[in-house]
């Protein structure tokens, strides 16, 4: 069976190379997932340029979304990696352990969005209807829903290609969720 592994820089192309050199320089490392799509000539770049494209919602929106859609999809290395990524975004431990089960109680907008995200992913696009009037009746609109599903792409792209290689996790491990949270 082919091994999977994280390439190093000296493994990959030129124009993978620059990228690493600019995630070196503006984040101090270059992450074994983002390293991993360095396998490919351009799904690195590509990748990128989804992740950082303009969108209609903040910052603490997208990552309610990664970390919904983390815990559904199982990615044990998204789920580290946004936890560390809301908590910078001023979640708190709490707030993310919630958010990650599909809720927010502390901020009703946040909640809509997460349940929202939440019918989005299990259903595989199929939301209830409940879901969606929560969402529009909490001041989201048609061009917020877009970005939600394109934050949603964005998120299970990376899911699926951890769970499927399963390289070393290079974020503090994200605390499990207690079962009855899920």
């Amino acid at each position: 069976m082919q091994e999977l592994t994280v390439p190093t820089k000296d493994q990959v192309s030129e124009n993978n190379k620059a990228i690493f050199d600019n995630l070196e320089k503006n984040i101090g490392f270059v992450p074994n997932l983002y390293a991993f799509y360095a396998h490919n000539e351009t799904a690195l770049g590509d990748y990128l340029a989804l992740q950082n494209r303009k969108s209609t919602l903040k910052a603490k929106e997208r990552e309610i979304i990664n970390l919904v859609a983390s815990q559904i999809n199982n990615c044990r290395y998204c789920q580290s990696a946004h936890t560390a990524i809301g908590k910078m975004n001023g979640f708190t431990d709490e707030q993310i352990l919630e958010i990650r089960s599909g809720s927010a109680s502390f901020d009703p907008k946040f909640d809509a969005l997460a349940r929202f995200t939440r019918s989005v992913v299990e259903n595989r696009g199929r939301a209830t209807d409940e879901a969606k009037e929560a969402f529009f009746a909490a001041g989201y609109t048609v061009a917020n829903l877009i970005d939600v599903i394109v934050v949603v792409g964005d998120k299970t792209i990376s899911n699926y290609l951890h769970n499927l290689a399963g390289f070393e996790i290079d974020f503090p491990l994200a605390e499990e969720l207690n079962e009855e949270l899920v």
